[in-house]
């Protein structure tokens, strides 16, 4: 039966087929038309289980085949990159770093956890339900030990410094990420910690809710939640492409680019206007969500300060960490 434009996309990512694999399946089925066809036509007696063996061998074949759209990985890699689950990703291995020192996002959840375990297990909450402006300051203080601090230029306060909780965001991503991955909760009034995160803590120290904190925010955390873009656009679905990419040449500018190839349908969903392209809307999204609110708040990247809407363009580039090489390391053939 053939898959509508507005019908859920037959790969289970849960998204219609126009904002998902529309463009790539009919270019892989244009393919394997074209290859079968010319079976038939040396071939004009085979039966019809003898098709249909050649179609799935053709399609197998294809699938397994390096494509240049998606920068040298077969259809059947990128399907496992795009849709599974985070424990079954192949290609590459996603380790937990013997120090994550570095991460702005891991030395804040140390310091929550602290104060929960010096405390019997929770802490009070301020009347509007967040963390208290001390650890606000704390993790403040914790500025200068972070990569991003050596830019020559102000660092947003609201960022990676604020007197609270409700103008310091890598805190708050901070605090939702830990609320999602089951270490704390908020009740009565007050942030606990559970019991099994306590023991976790105490055997295996603040490495233990490394790869929980980053497995919420790549399936469970939206990415939209921190900015005000008005485009309905998941770019969450991409980040490994988008990490494989930005880890291989630093150049903002060239993954835009392996973005926009890879995964044209994501330009249609943006509508251009009189200030921006398509491309450059796209660019905003990904710099925004992916690079400075994903990448940096975990010390993986360090982004160029200057802004692609700046008048004088400069190629941009984002300082790879070594905490996403300890991180992420990547086999894929040629890489």
């Amino acid at each position: 039966m053939k898959v509508g434009r507005n019908d859920p996309c037959p790969c289970g990512s849960g998204k219609k087929h126009k904002h998902c694999c529309i463009n790539a399946t009919s270019k892989l089925h244009g393919e394997v038309f074209d290859d079968i066809a010319q079976t038939v036509a040396m071939n004009p007696n085979l039966t019809l289980d003898e098709l249909n063996l050649v179609a799935q061998q053709k399609m197998a074949e294809r699938n397994n085949r390096p494509s240049a759209d998606f920068c040298g990985l077969t259809p059947t890699q990128m399907a496992n990159w795009l849709y599974a689950p985070f424990r079954d990703l192949v290609g590459v291995s996603v380790n937990t770093p013997d120090d994550v020192s570095t991460s702005p996002v891991m030395r804040y959840l140390k310091l929550i956890v602290d104060e929960a375990m010096q405390q019997d297990g929770s802490f009070k909450a301020t009347s509007k339900g967040n963390l208290p402006a001390k650890l606000a300051k704390q993790a403040s203080d914790l500025l200068p030990e972070f990569a991003v601090s050596q830019q020559h230029t102000n660092i947003s306060i609201s960022e990676f410094a604020g007197i609270n909780e409700d103008k310091f965001n890598a805190l708050h991503y901070t605090r939702i990420l830990a609320e999602i991955s089951g270490i704390i909760y908020l009740r009565s009034g007050r942030f606990h910690i559970k019991k099994a995160a306590q023991k976790r803590y105490q055997n295996q120290g603040i490495q233990a809710f490394f790869k929980p904190m980053l497995e919420a925010a790549i399936t469970r955390y939206n990415w939209a939640y921190l900015d005000s873009f008005e485009y309905d656009v998941e770019l969450r679905t991409f980040w490994l492409f988008m990490l494989w990419r930005l880890q291989s040449h630093g150049s903002v500018e060239q993954l835009i680019e392996d973005v926009a190839k890879a995964f044209p349908d994501l330009l249609h969903q943006l509508t251009p206007d009189e200030h921006f392209s398509s491309i450059r809307l796209l660019s905003l999204l990904i710099e925004s969500r992916f690079i400075e609110r994903f990448l940096q708040f975990w010390g993986f990247v360090v982004a160029d300060p200057r802004k692609i809407f700046a008048e004088e363009h400069v190629p941009r580039r984002a300082s790879i960490q070594p905490l996403l090489t300890h991180t992420f390391h990547f086999t894929i053939d040629g890489y």
